[in-house]
């Protein structure tokens, strides 16, 4: 965030009342750009794409999956055309800011536009009302036209499209409005009401077999039904994943880089899941197909903003993409049922949040940014302090104290091939323990 967590997508310094194209980009950044993101993206995706093309063989999971991926490729190139049509607008009305990591550099004086996040989150939507229509059309051409268990799953679609919306809008209002910190870090438990509001599945949950020798508990004792305890656990989940996203942020590429990352460990998760359960029916709403209704548009639509945002980045994705971003992912581990596994996979913005902890509630100094020193003579950037005896507490500044100076590019990839690690361990985790804690 700009004010409470003191860098967000805040790179920037000021407003500007005019916007200027940045010249110093020339083709080879931009080739550099495309390479990377071509790269990024492809290892994010590419695991899943194999094991559902070799894994998955029910017809009827093929045929959604087929109308998923159709329109989350509509959604990618709606959002890259969308993206300079938001940029000159949002240029035209003065929200461009400066990129405080290119202080003093020519890059420095380029005033770049903000809330790119608005042409991702609206093809979203689209994708996903589009996706909800083929699901449909799709079971009435396989006999299924009953409805038998689809409005309980079209509900919990059109819930989650109403909280993402929500979060949509009122991250937009903060990159208008600059909201002061104590504003922002409640905005996501309004977003969140929807969701809970309608929510229908079980409340169950499954006691951990350390639990349950631990309390002597009765061997047949394996679930225990928390009622309104799970529907607070949901609430709390889906606020964290809306904020931590926009806290692990100050970077050109990170914000969008980690969200593409984490949807792409949900994709595999989800594929691999459907893929080694022959027996579900797919077509009526399972948590799988519902997590790939809702991810593969999302993960489509942040590939499509990351090529603006990636280093040297031409947009800044805002608050608005920060909390759109959070609020997904959040939402689909929540309904699909695999909340302790996406917490693995927010394992470095968990780590980030513990270790932000005294400066978010002000425990100790906290400036308005917490970004790292740009050297101009050198190009690298330096760990930044919020006092002169102590350095701030987020992991940009701790991966600049363990690993030395380096540029913003090869820093963003640092943190970023942690977050891969993070879904990796997460796989491993879940391999490991199965039958073990639960």
């Amino acid at each position: 965030m700009k004010t409470f967590a003191s860098e967000g997508d805040g790179r920037r310094a000021s407003r500007s009342k005019r916007h200027r194209e940045p010249k110093d980009v020339d083709a080879n950044d931009s080739r550099k750009r495309s390479n990377d993101v071509d790269a990024l993206g492809a290892l994010a995706l590419a695991p899943a794409f194999v094991a559902f093309v070799f894994g998955v063989r029910d017809v009827g999971a093929l045929a959604c999956v087929a109308a998923c991926a159709a329109a989350s490729v509509a959604c990618y190139v709606t959002t890259r055309a969308m993206i300079p049509y938001v940029m000159a607008k949002t240029a035209a009305r003065g929200m461009t800011g400066y990129d405080l990591n290119k202080k003093g550099t020519k890059a420095g004086t380029v005033a770049v536009p903000e809330a790119g996040g608005v042409a991702s989150g609206c093809a979203y939507a689209a994708a996903c009302a589009t996706i909800q229509s083929c699901q449909r059309a799709i079971r009435w051409a396989f006999g299924r036209a009953d409805g038998k268990g689809y409005d309980d799953w079209a509900l919990e679609q059109n819930s989650a499209l109403a909280c993402v919306g929500f979060m949509v809008f009122l991250g937009f209002v903060d990159d208008v409005l600059d909201l002061p910190w104590r504003v922002k870090i409640v905005t996501p438990g309004f977003a969140a009401l929807p969701l809970l509001l309608s929510y229908s599945g079980g409340t169950t949950v499954l006691i951990p077999a350390p639990v349950r020798a631990l309390l002597d508990l009765p061997s047949e004792m394996r679930s225990l039904n928390i009622g309104p305890l799970y529907l607070v656990y949901m609430f709390l989940m889906v606020v964290f994943c809306a904020n931590s996203i926009n806290i692990h942020a100050g970077l050109n590429g990170l914000e969008a880089g980690q969200s593409l990352i984490i949807a792409g460990a949900i994709l595999l998760l989800n594929v691999s899941s459907l893929a080694n359960d022959p027996s579900s029916e797919p077509i009526t709403a399972g948590a799988h197909l519902f997590s790939i209704f809702l991810t593969l548009p999302f993960f489509a639509t942040t590939l499509a903003l990351l090529r603006f945002n990636w280093y040297p980045s031409r947009v800044f994705v805002g608050d608005t993409y920060t909390y759109f971003a959070g609020m997904t992912l959040g939402v689909v581990g929540t309904l699909g049922h695999f909340s302790e596994t996406l917490l693995l996979f927010f394992l470095p913005q968990v780590l980030n949040f513990v270790y932000s902890t005294p400066q978010l509630f002000k425990l100790v100094h906290c400036p308005r940014h917490r970004l790292p020193v740009f050297d101009a003579k050198t190009g690298l950037l330096h760990p930044s302090k919020a006092t002169p005896t102590r350095y701030n507490m987020n992991l940009v500044t701790l991966f600049l104290r363990l690993f030395g100076p380096c540029t913003e590019r090869v820093l963003c990839m640092r943190l970023l091939a942690f977050q891969f690690a993070s879904c990796a361990f997460a796989f491993v985790a879940r391999h490991v323990l199965t039958g073990v804690w639960k």
